[in-house]
């Protein structure tokens, strides 16, 4: 018996483990469901399969599949935007029968160039993730069609593949295997990202660059940007590799944009951009715009820029912009002969200090309106009719206070005060100091444009330092005093020459005081600004014919009149050579950058001026050199099309193709043609030479 029960035990056994043996492919492993490899005879280097995973979604009516392409050695395909060259891949389902569509994700791919020609695709193993889209989940589903794939080496050959599959949706089981396939390729699938925003996409045509703006939270390392999209004017477009710049965490990146239809025009088309880092790959949708992008410079250092803006500041002091506040200059100079060394030195010091004030408040203006996301530019308060009325204010007192004609009278109790501290004048020289800058700083200057664009581009600490640099760099004069107080008594003897060289400033300033007012004709009714100036200035030479008489009234007359036309000669000689301007200015477009794109097409030249009635350095330029020969006749010639851009008053059109070349201030010229599409920028004071070497060179020969 008890043999028996063990003859029985190990039939049971052996039973059992046959059992195993045969069902276990059955119960753990669900038979994969695919075309197998397919090949071309005529072209065995590409294999292709078709796979499903078996995942299914019978609510949304989706079977999860795959079609994963294998390339010998260096042959390539490529991506959904294939670049330069190259066809993408694309399947016919037309033979299909129960499907309503079938969707197809492209992974991250990657750059190719060859002779000069740039590619985007894939080499190797690559792995497109596909949902079919199922008319009715509960019948059978036959699945057809023709891959059309076209791969390359150092030749191109394009080849069908005849791909098909009958499922039943309901019976599908999931392949570990198809599964494992499926995830790999969609890992590399750029998808949205919490940690990555697009903050902007701006479209330049002039210069043919897409720039693309981007934070991570994670920060980037070594980041590169595709853009595609399906409109027409997208897709005739290629899109070169990017030139990137990282700030902190935020990406910046120029993209080169090429097509075979001349410049397009991709401003208001949607656009998808596509960044990859590492293991990051982000996709996300935009359109695009015409507004500027301001690309921090990182290839200079910090030193480098504050040295720039200390040569800045320094050359502010001789540009023509100094001329409306040269009195208040040299009046600081003139009343410091025969003062204490300590005395002289103290109220320079104290104008060094209103210097440094002033830049500090238009640092903090700058940094308010860049926090606020408005418009930035060097000078743009002259833009405000409020900041220039409160200019011809103060103009109009410091002229009268150098005229003699008040003073400001203080109790004995605070002349006491005062006297007992050891000078009355230091707040005179503060805000002397405060409003000459002011004043003085409403044009463009060498490294001046520089050192601002780097301020304007950085954190808020560098954009005061920098101010702070280019306020040590124009208050240096006054400091070079302070140190050396003997340089003040090189003068001559204080005597009857003082009275009389403080007339003349206050007639200089005066004359400011006219100029800052033609400059309101811009924002209010000319008949009325100019009543209101007759009037002031009547009371003016009123007051001066009781204190000095007749003769001094007939002089200041005369300077009020000459003065703005004086300072504008004065001013070209730092440009130019003295010559005599043309009566006549030449016609001038208003600037439009399409139309620059269209001319230089056309294979016309075109010359940009971007000024201001408030620049004096932009006047000087033209009295100097646009109106005179040669460069006058140069302008006037048939192939010459010239545009303006007024800066007067706020305007983003103009701030913006001011930013679009690092530029944030007037004057600024720049010339367009055949041989220099994206433009040859000139430097702030221009020269005859140039002025016509520019246009020799961007013109067509």
């Amino acid at each position: 018996m008890k043999k028996l029960y063990l003859n029985t035990y190990f039939i049971y056994a052996i039973f059992g483990a046959l059992l195993s043996i045969f069902f276990t492919p059955l119960s753990y492993a669900s038979p994969e469901i695919t075309t197998g490899w397919v090949t071309n005879p005529q072209h065995p280097p590409v294999q292709v399969r078709l796979v499903l995973t078996g995942e299914k979604d019978l609510a949304n009516h989706t079977v999860q599949g795959l079609l994963e392409v294998k390339l010998d050695k260096d042959w390539k395909t490529y991506w959904r935007s294939p670049g330069e060259g190259g066809v993408a891949p694309s399947v016919d389902w037309d033979m299909s029968s129960n499907v309503e569509s079938v969707d197809w994700q492209w992974p991250m791919p990657k750059r190719y160039e060859f002779l000069g020609v740039e590619t985007l695709g894939y080499k190797h193993d690559v792995i497109f993730p596909l949902s079919i889209h199922v008319k009715d989940m509960n019948k059978p589903v036959f699945l057809a069609g023709k891959l059309t794939m076209s791969s390359c080496t150092s030749i191109c050959v394009l080849t069908d593949y005849e791909l098909a599959l009958d499922f039943n949706p309901t019976k599908l089981t999931t392949s570990t295997d198809a599964m494992f396939l499926y995830n790999k390729g969609y890992s590399h699938v750029p998808k949205s990202s919490p940690a990555v925003t697009l903050d902007k996409v701006s479209y330049d045509q002039n210069k043919k660059i897409v720039t693309v703006v981007a934070t991570n939270k994670a920060g980037w390392t070594k980041p590169d940007v595709l853009i595609d999209g399906h409109s027409k004017a997208v897709k005739d477009s290629s899109f070169l590799a990017p030139k990137v710049t990282i700030k902190d965490q935020t990406l910046y990146a120029a993209v080169p944009v090429t097509s075979w239809f001349g410049t397009p025009n991709l401003v208001g088309e949607p656009l998808q951009v596509t960044i990859g880092d590492n293991d990051l790959a982000v996709e996300m949708k935009a359109t695009a715009t015409d507004e500027p992008v301001i690309i921090p410079n990182t290839n200079n250092n910090l030193w480098e820029i504050i040295g720039f803006a200390l040569l800045g500041g320094l050359i502010l002091n001789i540009m023509p912009c100094v001329l409306p506040v040269l009195g208040m200059k040299l009046s600081s100079v003139i009343s410091a002969k025969g003062l204490e060394k300590r005395q002289i030195r103290t109220q320079f010091i104290a104008s060094a200090a209103g210097i440094l004030t002033s830049f500090w408040l238009l640092a903090g203006f700058l940094a308010l309106m860049k926090f606020s996301g408005q418009a930035l530019g060097w000078g743009i308060q002259f833009q405000s009719p409020w900041f220039i009325g409160i200019m011809i204010a103060i103009t109009a007192l410091f002229g009268a206070n150098m005229l003699g004609l008040f003073e400001i009278r203080l109790s004995s109790n605070a002349n006491t005060w005062m006297a007992s501290k050891g000078d009355n004048s230091h707040l005179g020289h503060f805000v002397q100091g405060m409003f000459a800058t002011l004043l003085a700083t409403p044009c463009s200057a060498p490294f001046l444009g520089t050192a601002v664009a780097f301020a304007l581009g950085a954190n808020y600490i560098t954009l005061f330092a920098i101010f702070t640099a280019l306020a040590v760099g124009m208050a240096a004069p006054w400091l070079l005093i302070a140190i050396f107080p003997q340089l003040a008594n090189i003068l001559p003897k204080p005597g009857l020459w003082m009275d009389r060289v403080k007339t003349l400033f206050g007639l200089m300033m005066l004359a400011t005081s006219v100029w800052l007012l033609s400059l309101m004709s811009s924002f209010f009714n000319t008949a009325v600004v100019w009543a209101i100036g007759i009037a002031i200035m009547l009371f003016i030479l009123w007051q001066l014919g009781r204190k000095k008489g007749r003769k001094s009234v007939i002089i200041t007359t005369a300077v009020l009149l000459l003065g703005v036309a004086g300072s504008l000669i004065v001013g070209s000689l730092t440009t130019s050579h003295w010559a005599k301007p043309l009566a006549d200015d030449h016609h001038w477009d208003v600037l439009n950058t399409d139309k620059i794109a269209e001319q230089v097409a056309q294979g016309k030249t075109v010359f940009v001026d971007v000024t201001a009635d408030w620049c004096i350095t932009c006047k000087a330029n033209k009295v100097g050199v646009l109106l005179q020969e040669p460069v006058y006749s140069a302008l006037s010639a048939d192939n010459i099309e010239l545009m303006r851009g007024d800066w007067t008053k706020p305007s983003d059109y103009v701030t913006g193709f001011l930013q679009s070349h690092g530029r944030f201030g007037v004057p600024f010229n720049i010339v367009y043609g055949p041989n220099a599409p994206e433009g040859i920028p000139l430097p702030v004071i221009l020269t005859n030479d140039e002025v016509l070497n520019a246009i020799q060179q961007a013109s067509k020969k």
